[in-house]
């Protein structure tokens, strides 16, 4: 079922008869959603150069930098459900400004902090604002640009934006460190929000209310959250303690036991909810009645898993095995990390005229064929031999996670395009944390580094391929539907 199956959200502008003349891009709308998620992408990455500065200015221990490094994607997963369900609830555009607010107020905390306590709850409250914000840019997405065609073009841009964004975190975080110390890395992010805030208000409409409200989901939201932040920290905490570890363990029974009981408590509520109920569910299970939007989903998830896990290892690659400097690293995976730049035009013109679903299957092709080339990789091999694995590594990923943002816009219902947003995003996490513990353990567990590289890359491989399967055959129901 396709969102334009339905009747439009009160956010829905109506549509207006241009002919044959093609619908224009707003741009004004789009530089401020692309702001907001420019931040969400910049600070994830932004952060890790700053770490050993931190370390000497505050007294910080491993653990606190641990937090300080990988609080904000926990507390961000954690909150992705919440965030999407308020957003559908309360407007999007609400809840944007809102995650935009959250976020900037948490960059100001980081950025005077005094101590790795207040610095760890800042960047704990910067995944909230994050949660908060990244479900509504979706729903805003979905409702500002109702043409399919013109909606691919405006998620090309937001996702090259990103892209950059995410590559470039690490040289805009050497450079800033370098000329105001590691506090300007979240005094950068006050003008950007600042700026998001102000289009925002200016040129998104205020979005409606429900005319009919049911109660908030209480239960769920707590068994969600507490299933999610504890799995989430769990795999955080495996890449460095072992899959083993006792808090690794309890963390990852707390979440199992609170996600199933989390799934119980959904379906009986959106029973309910069909027979009158005056409760529905933070995420109702019929979602995953859509194959396309279930199968875009698991897409998510394992390109996340084979991409930024393999991008992990191949930053210790190039720095433990190559003996690289952090800044050369960086270099070295800029044909990787920036392809959003190539893929976000090519995306743009070939979606247009056959949907997200060829563009997202030579996506996952490529990246299974690059994540092969690596297999190549050793102790000398020369660089221009690795541009290869690293240049269609990054376009597929990157061509993938376009189209496949997409195909969720596409397939979420008008009225829960922000929890659908929400799913989407929290595959994409779950996958990157997981890719990252699981090839972390095999750098340290592996006989000899390279042995743990080529068993990584065959990993990401099968995901990519695994993924590409799934792509066709949603491709082929959508087709006949």
């Amino acid at each position: 079922m396709t969102a334009t199956a339905l009747a439009p959200s009160a956010e829905t502008p109506p549509r207006q008869d241009t002919g044959a003349q093609r619908p224009k891009l707003a741009l004004a709308p789009l530089i401020a959603l692309s702001l907001g998620y420019f931040l969400v992408m910049l600070d994830v990455t932004v952060v890790n150069v700053a770490i050993p500065t931190i370390r000497t200015s505050l007294g910080t221990g491993a653990t606190a930098l641990q937090w300080i490094a990988d609080g904000y994607s926990t507390v961000f997963a954690g909150l992705l459900l919440l965030g999407g369900s308020l957003a559908d609830r309360l407007g999007h555009r609400r809840m944007f400004v809102t995650g935009l607010g959250v976020f900037t107020v948490a960059s100001l905390a980081c950025a005077v902090a005094g101590s790795a306590a207040t610095l760890i709850a800042g960047r704990l409250a910067q995944g909230g604002g994050a949660a908060l914000l990244v479900p509504a840019s979706l729903g805003l997405l979905q409702a500002t640009y109702p043409d399919r065609a013109v909606r691919a073009r405006a998620v090309a841009v937001w996702g090259a934006v990103a892209s950059v964004a995410f590559g470039g975190g690490p040289v805009v975080g050497g450079l800033l460190i370098s000329m105001g110390g590691w506090r300007s890395v979240f005094w950068l992010n006050v003008p950007i929000a600042a700026a998001a805030v102000a289009l925002t208000l200016r040129h998104l409409p205020a979005s409606a209310r429900p005319a009919q409200r049911r109660k908030i989901d209480l239960l769920g939201q707590v068994l969600g959250i507490v299933g999610l932040v504890s799995l989430a920290g769990g795999l955080n905490e495996a890449g460095s303690r072992g899959w083993t570890s006792p808090l690794v363990l309890s963390a990852f029974g707390l979440g199992g036991a609170a996600l199933v009981a989390f799934a119980v408590v959904e379906r009986s509520l959106e029973a309910r909810a069909a027979a009158g109920g005056r409760r529905s569910p933070l995420l109702p299970p019929s979602l995953f009645g859509s194959r396309a939007f279930t199968a875009t989903a698991a897409v998510g998830l394992l390109i996340s898993l084979g991409y930024y896990g393999m991008l992990f290892l191949s930053t210790l690659y190039f720095q433990q095995q190559r003996g690289f400097s952090a800044s050369a690293t960086g270099l070295a995976l800029l044909p990787s990390v920036c392809m959003g730049l190539l893929a976000a035009p090519l995306f743009s013109r070939i979606s247009a005229r056959t949907g997200p679903y060829l563009p997202m299957a030579a996506g996952l092709v490529l990246g299974t064929l690059g994540f092969l080339g690596w297999l190549l990789a050793g102790p000398h091999t020369p660089y221009p031999v690795l541009l290869y694995a690293l240049i269609a590594t990054g376009l597929g990923q990157t061509m993938t996670a376009l189209a496949a943002t997409a195909a969720i816009i596409d397939a979420a219902p008008a009225s829960g395009a922000g929890i659908a947003a929400a799913v989407f995003n929290l595959a994409r996490q779950t996958g990157s944390a997981v890719g990252v513990a699981l090839f972390g353990t095999f750098a340290t567990t592996a006989n000899g580094f390279s042995t743990a590289l080529r068993l990584s890359a065959g990993i990401a491989a099968a995901a990519f391929a695994t993924g590409a399967l799934l792509t066709l055959i949603a491709g082929r129901r959508a087709r006949t539907n």
